[in-house]
């Protein structure tokens, strides 16, 4: 078994021996000492989210490896890479140990002595997808929520999800507890990259942390970048001055931030360091005119997604975001279940919903085909992302599977890329959006996101010509993740019953 990844771990740890060394030199002070070790295992953890993660035999995970051989050769594949390049036909992909080790086209590529070679005549293999605004919590119609420990990271893998960001927690210890399993090969799941609790200001949920100062926004960073978040997440009434003090401790001990913004503007966090910003028109306050400072104001979606998407107020969000590189991610799956009309009665997501779970479901569904958003909004925040894409934002996406219930983990990750479809997406535009500009987001882009020798192989194999069918995205038979092939169908029935629940 091939086991990838440790040099760079042992080779951070040296570095931070050597860095600490250097800066106890004379001249050097204690805590720039602190600043350069807080850096170095920051980087240490980054590196680790990327490291081998095999089953352990006879472990939960390995209940589900369907292709574990040492070297497997993938033949006769339609292949779309993450690059954004067009679609390649009857390929091959060779996998040694847990990385590609070739890609090209059928008769040109040598298959290695002795691999286990999958004939895939009429499948589709796409990168494993990053989902980049994913939860292991879910909430529901009725008031539902739940911590889904066991339902969430075998629907995200199961469905194709390889790469996950929590973008904001609920029970945080449990997520590192569970990132702690999954890469110590006990159960099966993503890789995790973990949020801390959301941070805001002047009210919200009762689980997030509510900011009265801007110390408070930088304690509350160095505490959860010492137990292990790699990211932030700013929700709807956070004010600049805690804003901009928890960014700025965050690049500090090296971690990111992200935000469900409202009170603060695209154009106004930009201002202030962000890295990311999520959701897309729906949540921006810049074309609300007369807003006060720190206000969200009331409405938001209405106005904000009947605003033109090709003016100059928008070109010039779109210009602040990309001059400062700061990607948007979309959340499509999620926004699609507020309007009428939509097609949002999926009969797997329906299966795996706990039975009480999908009878209030589907009575929230058919109230909001009566009573919901007009559809001509949703399609005015589709064009917003698209408008940001064409323009050359790094547009990623993931589910956020919260709500009224109707968006699950990982079959929501599947709806994003029929919903970028739609919205007037290429297939390999869209094949690019949930994979590689997510691994670009987490900075693993060396390592995964694409179909490309040398790279990590999280791979996604479905049945049918993704090309030609956006729902061939839900037909998925095996998943690699770091190598080693998942039953898709057989972790997906694991969770029959069980959104909701557990």
């Amino acid at each position: 078994m091939a086991v990838h990844g440790i040099d760079s771990i042992t080779g951070g740890m040296m570095a931070m021996h050597t860095t600490r060394n250097r800066t106890a030199a004379p001249g050097g002070t204690a805590l720039a000492a602190l600043a350069v070790a807080v850096a170095a295992v920051v980087s240490v953890l980054a590196s680790a989210s990327a490291s081998a993660q095999r089953p352990l035999d006879g472990s939960q995970a390995a209940s589900y490896v369907a292709v574990n051989a040492e070297t497997v050769a993938l033949r006769g594949i339609t292949v779309l890479d993450g690059t954004g390049g067009p679609a390649l036909q009857n390929q091959t992909v060779v996998i040694e140990g847990n990385r590609i080790s070739a890609v090209g086209a059928a008769g040109q590529v040598q298959i290695p002595a002795g691999a286990e070679v999958m004939e895939l005549s009429g499948h589709t293999v796409i990168p494993g997808m990053v989902g980049l605004h994913n939860h292991l919590y879910y909430t529901a119609a009725g008031g539902r929520a739940a911590q889904l420990t066991y339902s969430a990271p075998r629907l995200y893998l199961g469905s194709g999800v390889t790469t996950v960001r929590t973008t904001g927690s609920r029970q945080p210890f449990a997520e590192l507890n569970l990132r702690a399993e999954i890469e110590r090969g006990s159960v099966p799941g993503p890789r995790i990259h973990v949020t801390a609790p959301y941070i805001t200001a002047g009210g919200g949920m009762s689980t997030m942390t509510m900011l009265e100062s801007p110390e408070q926004a930088r304690r509350f960073v160095r505490y959860w970048a010492a137990e292990g978040a790699t990211w932030l997440k700013a929700y709807t009434n956070i004010r600049s001055e805690e804003l901009g003090a928890a960014i700025d401790e965050a690049h500090k001990q090296g971690i990111k931030v992200t935000g469900h913004l409202c009170s603060v503007s695209f154009t106004e966090a930009v201002a202030l360091g962000i890295d990311n910003i999520e959701h897309g028109l729906p949540t921006n306050s810049d074309y609300s005119p007369g807003r006060a400072e720190d206000e969200c104001p009331s409405g938001l979606l209405a106005s904000a997604t009947q605003v033109d998407v090709a003016s100059p107020e928008v070109a010039a969000t779109f210009k602040a975001m990309i001059d400062a590189g700061v990607p948007m991610t979309s959340t499509l799956a999620v926004y699609e279940l507020f309007f009428q009309g939509r097609p949002v009665q999926d009969a797997r997501s329906l299966d795996a919903m706990a039975p009480a779970v999908r009878e209030d479901y589907l009575a929230s569904k058919a109230q909001i085909d009566e009573t919901g958003y007009p559809v001509e909004w949703l399609k005015n925040a589709m064009a917003y992302e698209k408008a940001f894409h064409d323009a050359g934002g790094v547009l990623a996406a993931g589910v956020d599977p919260t709500g009224n219930g109707g968006a699950l983990p990982g079959y929501g990750d599947q709806r994003n890329y029929e919903l970028l479809i739609e919205g007037g997406f290429s297939p390999a535009e869209a094949v690019k959006v949930v994979s590689a500009n997510g691994a670009r987001v987490l900075d693993v882009f060396d390592d995964l996101g694409t179909v490309e020798a040398g790279k990590i192989a999280d791979l996604v194999v479905m049945t049918g010509d993704l090309t030609a069918d956006p729902s061939a995205i839900r037909n998925v038979t095996v998943v690699f993740k770091d190598g080693v092939g998942y039953d898709s169908p057989k972790m997906l029935e694991d969770v029959r019953g069980r959104v909701g629940i557990s």
